[in-house]
């Protein structure tokens, strides 16, 4: 007797029915759409690189994260993110790009660490960048809020925050402190929400900071307001210090650009809270969440870099973007029962032959799908009742029985499976009916 295997999905990767697909698949062609609305281009990138590519920015933990392998004597590895193959692809095709370049890319990415419940190894990123060669406007970093605000609102989300703040203006800030290497500080604020501002005073000790400048950095992180209150908190600091003025310039430019878009203000904000840990970012920063459910954390986030490929090109090549960590997203609005699957099947109607009428069946369906309605034909053996417990597992909305009559009249019984209500009507009647 041959052993069976045992059918099962490994660790961290993620896996859907049928109706949560449909609803994983509206969300990303919403997303997509506005991608598209607002001038992004896709592109699409092998999953596989070479190891060089995905590890030429080297530090962190990448290289522990990475599927790495080989094929003859080609050292490979599944891609970990979408920004690195951006960074290879826009350097590969520098001379047949316009610039500024904006594209945007969906698809899956691969990272080897610890599975955990609402974190995947294989998960789809949503991502959109403008590129610039040697200078990108800062206008540009203001329409990334205005995509992430219609996005989310077209997903069916009013109570979200996009939360906006500028590497420069903190960066400036800890050098009039007098701190120059500021990276770890940065690492250490952006976990403020997390662990809370004590934890964090106690983080920047442990660094080497003083408790003067500990405190004033707490201080400054927990500025709020409105825009102008915060603003006008910042001026009153009178820092001294040109990369302050720079980020603070920045930031005003880009809340003032904001608002010309006719974002609510009700859905932007300034947050001094915001760092992005990692060093990749030089100026605006970008955090959304959704107001009511703060424990799923920041559901977009990106910001601006000063220069993309350094690592493959003597260009400079500045930008501005942000990322949707899709599968994420929907694992955790799924399990927080935010979000729930509105159909199980993609049709709006099934035929069902009586045995002898299977060809004027299939001519049915025909017609009908030249008239854009999306069916099928039922040719399975058994009773009518099962067959219309099926319509009904799938929850098709409408099903058509085909026999000796209809043939004869060409009116055919359409059936609506919610009401139970049935009309006799024309091929033409139909596809009016459903449409």
């Amino acid at each position: 007797m041959i052993q069976k295997v045992k059918a099962s999905t490994l660790p961290g990767f993620l896996e859907l029915l049928p109706q949560d697909q449909i609803l994983f698949n509206e969300m990303m062609d919403t997303i997509r759409r506005n991608f598209e609305k607002h001038g992004f281009l896709p592109i699409d990138t092998p999953a596989i690189e070479r190891t060089e590519v995905l590890l030429a920015k080297g530090g962190g933990n990448t290289e522990k994260q990475i599927y790495r392998f080989t094929k003859g004597d080609t050292d490979m590895s599944l891609r970990f993110d979408l920004t690195v193959p951006l960074a290879r692809y826009t350097v590969e095709h520098f001379n047949e790009l316009s610039f500024p370049f904006r594209r945007y890319h969906i698809a899956k990415v691969y990272r080897g660490e610890k599975a955990q419940k609402g974190r995947f190894r294989e998960f789809y990123q949503c991502d959109i960048d403008t590129i610039g060669n040697e200078k990108l406007d800062i206008t540009n970093d203001a329409e990334i809020p205005v995509v992430i605000y219609h996005t989310f609102k077209d997903l069916g989300f009013d109570e979200f925050t996009i939360r906006i703040n500028n590497r420069r203006l903190l960066k400036g800030f800890y050098e009039s402190l007098g701190i120059t290497d500021s990276v770890e500080v940065l690492r250490i604020v952006d976990k403020i929400d997390k662990i809370g501002k004590e934890n964090v005073r106690l983080e920047l000790l442990e660094l080497g900071l003083t408790e003067e400048q500990a405190d004033k950095i707490v201080e400054f992180t927990l500025i709020t307001g409105t825009s102008e209150e915060v603003f006008k908190a910042l001026e009153d600091l009178n820092i001294e210090n040109e990369v302050f003025n720079v980020g603070l310039t920045e930031l005003k430019q880009v809340i003032k650009y904001i608002e010309e878009y006719d974002v609510p203000v009700e859905n932007f904000t300034v947050d001094l809270k915001i760092a992005r840990g990692l060093d990749y970012y030089t100026g605006t920063v970008y955090e959304t969440s959704l107001d009511n459910y703060p424990k799923i954390g920041s559901v977009c986030s990106g910001g601006r870099y000063d220069d993309l490929a350094s690592n493959y090109t003597d260009k400079k090549l500045p930008g501005v973007g942000i990322s949707i960590g899709l599968s994420r997203l929907f694992y955790q609005l799924n399990e927080a029962k935010i979000i729930k699957p509105k159909r199980k099947s993609l049709i709006d109607l099934i035929v069902i032959p009586m045995d002898e009428y299977v060809e004027d069946a299939i001519k049915l369906v025909s017609k009908l799908r030249l008239g854009n309605i999306d069916c099928i034909i039922y040719t399975e053996e058994g009773k009518l009742g099962k067959k219309f417990k099926y319509a009904d597992a799938l929850e098709v909305p409408y099903v058509v029985v085909i026999g000796e009559n209809e043939v004869k009249t060409e009116k055919y019984s359409l059936r609506d499976m919610q009401s139970g209500e049935q009309e006799e009507l024309t091929v033409e009647e139909i596809i009016e009916k459903i449409k």
